[in-house]
């Protein structure tokens, strides 16, 4: 058996003779701002060429490829509202306590603005969209060889998005949303759990609130957290810090609460070469940001906290150029302590 090792970064240069020819391409296509990541999207297709791809593998590809597309076309009229992505199991009947939470908590956050994300099949997925509305409800459904059919609700509506496969799906619930809330649920629901926090942990996602709900009284998640604290904390297998990135309740107030709060000041933040930055609806004032470079010292790699106004690099993003910035040089490790800074500035009075 033979290995291609061959890394992306080696392989990257242009097959020749086809750069003017993908340039004038793009320009027919109606041109892109974006012109060099295309280019590099037609030669990586071009690639497979060369190495002989598969069918199969480029059916994978293919098939991935079409649906991410389609989804973010669905999303993009609505990246300015704020959503929440609701995960549990879909064998929960509408009689049950979790259902009618669910749909209580949807309806509570929708009534505050938010949209709702669900995976379009039964149990806690329809109870979200109940909840929510079908206006305000996006459905992210798979394809099961069982034939998971999209409920009701969602059924039919031009925010109902079905998937060939998880990696994609997955990868569209945590992108398009800006909360995560968990409820019961079976295999599906703990590893949409785990890999969240995962990519939370890691820095591969931006950090958003994660919200696990019990029904009142009861130990589903509160037993999932003993787990967590008990053999992973324990055993060093996470840090102390990594407890910030979420949070288990069995009240719907506190749930949307938790929610809310995270975005009172904080509202978005990216990296600017090596400078993280925060914007924020209000900046601290030189006091407080005395306190939080005492308190989160562990997490600079140089320098301090500086509040600064949008930077040139963000010009792309102008409705948000008003909003104050707060930049740090991020260790880019722990991220449990980020969210434990975010949650701070959350509490400083405008």
């Amino acid at each position: 058996m033979t290995h291609n090792r061959t890394s992306p970064s080696s392989s990257s240069h242009p097959i020749g003779g086809t750069e003017e020819l993908i340039s004038r391409l793009i320009e027919q296509a109606g041109g892109s701002p974006h012109a060099e990541f295309l280019e590099g999207m037609i030669h990586s297709t071009l690639r497979l060429i060369r190495n002989q791809t598969s069918r199969g593998d480029i059916k994978i590809l293919n098939a991935a490829l079409r649906e991410l597309i389609y989804a973010f076309r669905v999303f993009a009229p609505y990246r300015s509202i704020r959503k929440v992505t609701i995960f549990g199991s879909a064998r929960l009947p509408e009689d049950s306590p979790e259902y009618r939470q669910a749909a209580d908590f949807a309806r509570m956050i929708s009534a505050r603005g938010w949209m709702v994300i669900t995976g379009a099949g039964e149990g806690i997925m329809k109870a979200g969209q109940d909840g929510a509305g079908r206006e305000r409800s996006f459905g992210v459904n798979i394809r099961l060889p069982f034939e998971q059919e999209a409920n009701e609700v969602i059924l039919n509506d031009p925010k109902l998005v079905t998937f060939r496969y998880f990696f994609t799906r997955k990868l569209v619930f945590v992108k398009e949303t800006d909360a995560i809330a968990l409820f019961p649920g079976g295999f599906g629901t703990m590893d949409e759990a785990f890999e969240t926090l995962t990519l939370l942990q890691t820095g591969k996602s931006a950090l958003l609130p994660l919200v696990c709900v019990d029904r009142a009284g009861d130990d589903y998640w509160r037993s999932w957290d003993a787990y967590v604290r008990t053999t992973l904390l324990s055993r060093g297998l996470i840090a102390p810090e990594d407890l910030a990135l979420y949070r288990v309740t069995d009240r719907l107030d506190e749930a949307v609460e938790e929610i809310l709060t995270f975005y009172r000041n904080y509202h978005s933040s990216r990296y600017v070469g090596n400078r993280l930055v925060i914007r924020l609806r209000h900046a601290p004032a030189a006091e407080a940001i005395r306190r939080l470079e005492e308190e989160f010292r562990d997490i600079l790699t140089a320098g301090g906290l500086s509040v600064s106004p949008a930077l040139p690099e963000e010009a792309e993003e102008s409705a948000l150029a008003d909003l104050p910035r707060l930049t740090l040089n991020f260790n880019r490790r722990n991220f449990g302590r980020l969210r434990q800074l975010i949650d701070a500035l959350n509490r400083i009075e405008e």
